[in-house]
């Protein structure tokens, strides 16, 4: 979609800023030599406004003017407009930013769903960078490559504590370039690794499959092939049944996660389970005539088959617009969490020196007119320069198709919630700390051949408790860390009191890790796996997830599906 120099309508995800580059100097002179052009919401009759516009630029400059020259300190003056910028677009909402050349070029890999690299991913533990997924028939993993392994050097240049960001930056390069890695592996001497750059298409489907009788399909972004993909996903899941001669009863479609992305993705998306002409999603923008709406303009795969939909709350966007449309439409049953509520439309706007503008233009609304935008916590701003507006409160009712209540207020709300557990204390440190990915990467040294399942639980978490042993790895428990707090505030004879609240604690920590044992023993059991095969350790998530286990009981009982809907 293109209209007045805007292109490439988003629904999701922000983008963080990256250093910038463009000559403050010259963006300087262009504001103060030059006549603005009527903005987009500007009429020739706003002669008022359009006023104001100018005055402000030209206040703006000389504001910009004065502190570039006669400030105490010396200063990087492009910095100090991209500043400038960046205090003015706060003011607005998280999603409207302005974009240097990287961060555009970032862009258009998220929107695209492909870039020029090796087919990994990175993570830093210790300084130390690993790789944390391969992605299979690309550069890196026809090189070798595996997950678990570390980078040592790229292109001769040692990377050890360099930042996450300045590694990407030597990994990235023009297609078909060379590059050579160092690689260390557990068990192995270190070797060089020979590599051409090549195009990396980024599937946003990450796993389909089926569990009992119901096929299963995560999709983690909506970009400008998730439509077809989505379909080649269900039509694998249809021929992965018919090969085992089971009968289908539904699919989970899992949105669990997912940030969003290009509108035009979740219309593509919705069109592949409603019929032909339904509504998806209108948006209304600042003036009567932006408003549209989005139907569905091409044959669906499917109509009839049952749907769940899993959300939580950091679907967003363009998977809210899927689950709201199909909660609307009667068409799925909606399982999790409340979604995240970003229901705010971004067009990318190209502006001089190779920099973007991505600038919010209207707002989201589901077909029963839900608005999908969540009302953002309050914040201190030094100058108001938006409305209030709560024109959709929780309380406002909305009706689905099958005239089901459903409620306004900003996000998706499950037809049936099912808040996600966090996970125990320990266990968080534990993987925070990388110990589960280096455990597993030092696991599989030692296994080459995948083990049998089911693994031995006792002789695992005695050779993890090892581990951690000479990882000399320590773990604070809440306990302890405020019983350090309330030593500090004692003096003198009362430590005797410290001391056994000290004691205290530390059984406490003893039987909270205990208690978390099993636990902690599935996430390595998983994480092992992860390190042999990616499919059967999702397939040991799912196994273990509450919400897929809903879905499938839902989904496997006709009477209990259709009550969710006719409710």
């Amino acid at each position: 979609m293109k209209q007045n120099g805007q292109s490439n309508v988003r629904c999701g995800g922000s983008l963080r800023p990256l250093q910038r580059r463009m000559p403050g100097i010259l963006l300087a002179l262009f504001l103060f030599c030059s006549i603005p052009a009527a903005p987009l919401y500007c009429t020739p009759s706003s002669d008022k406004g359009y006023f104001d516009i100018v005055k402000s630029i030209d206040l703006f400059g000389e504001v910009y003017r004065q502190v570039s020259l006669n400030y105490v300190d010396t200063l990087n003056v492009s910095e100090l407009m991209y500043a400038g910028i960046d205090g003015m677009l706060r003011t607005l909402d998280p999603y409207t930013v302005f974009m240097d050349k990287n961060a555009s070029e970032e862009l258009d890999e998220l929107t695209s769903g492909q870039y020029a690299g090796i087919g990994i991913t990175i993570a830093s533990i210790d300084g130390t960078i690993y790789v944390a997924s391969v992605v299979d028939g690309y550069p890196a993993a026809k090189a070798g490559i595996r997950v678990g392994d570390s980078i040592a050097a790229v292109n001769g240049i040692e990377i050890k504590n360099k930042s996450l960001d300045e590694v990407k930056e030597l990994l990235k390069g023009p297609l078909g370039a060379a590059l050579t890695l160092k690689i260390e592996r557990q068990g192995a001497s270190a070797f060089s690794a020979g590599i051409t750059r090549a195009e990396v298409r980024v599937n946003s489907i990450s796993y389909a499959g089926i569990i009992g009788e119901i096929g299963y399909i995560e999709m983690k972004s909506f970009g400008a092939r998730s439509g077809d993909e989505l379909r080649e996903a269900f039509q694998g899941v249809l021929q992965e049944a018919r090969a085992k001669r089971l009968p289908l009863k539904g699919v989970i479609l899992d949105l669990r996660n997912n940030p969003g992305g290009l509108l035009n993705a979740a219309v593509d998306v919705s069109s592949l389970f409603v019929r032909k002409g339904s509504d998806v999603v209108s948006i209304r923008g600042r003036l009567k005539e932006s408003a549209k709406s989005y139907v569905t303009v091409t044959s669906p795969i499917n109509v009839t088959i049952p749907l769940a939909v899993l959300i939580n709350s950091q679907s967003a966007s363009a998977a809210e617009i899927v689950s709201g449309a199909f909660q609307d439409l009667d068409r799925g049953v909606i399982i999790g969490e409340r979604s995240y509520g970003k229901g705010l439309v971004q067009s990318v706007i190209a502006l001089s020196y190779d920099n973007t503008l991505k600038l919010t233009t209207a707002k989201y609304y589901t077909p029963s007119g839900r608005l999908i935008q969540k009302d953002a916590p309050s914040v201190h701003e030094p100058r108001k320069v938006l409305p209030d507006t709560h024109a959709d409160k929780l309380s406002t009712v909305f009706y689905t198709k099958r005239k089901r209540k459903v409620y306004g207020g900003g996000g998706i709300t499950p037809d049936i919630e099912l808040p996600e557990k966090a996970a125990p204390p320990y266990l968080t440190e534990l993987r925070k700390k990388g110990m589960l990915f280096l455990f597993s990467a030092s696991y599989r040294s030692l296994n080459p051949v995948m083990p049998q399942q089911p693994f031995d639980r006792k002789v695992l978490m005695a050779s993890f408790g090892e581990f951690l042993r000479n990882r000399k790895f320590t773990y604070t428990s809440l306990s302890e860390q405020r019983i350090k707090e309330l030593k500090e505030s004692l003096k003198g004879g009362e430590l005797n009191i410290y001391d056994e609240l000290q004691r205290t604690a530390e059984r406490l920590k003893e039987k909270e890790i205990a208690q978390e044992s099993d636990g902690v023993a599935e996430a390595l059991e998983i994480e092992i796996l992860r390190h042999y095969d990616r499919r059967l350790a999702q397939n040991g998530e799912l196994a273990i997830d509450p919400v897929v286990k809903k879905a499938v009981e839902v989904l496997s009982d006709s009477h209990q599906y259709s009550r969710v809907l006719n409710h």
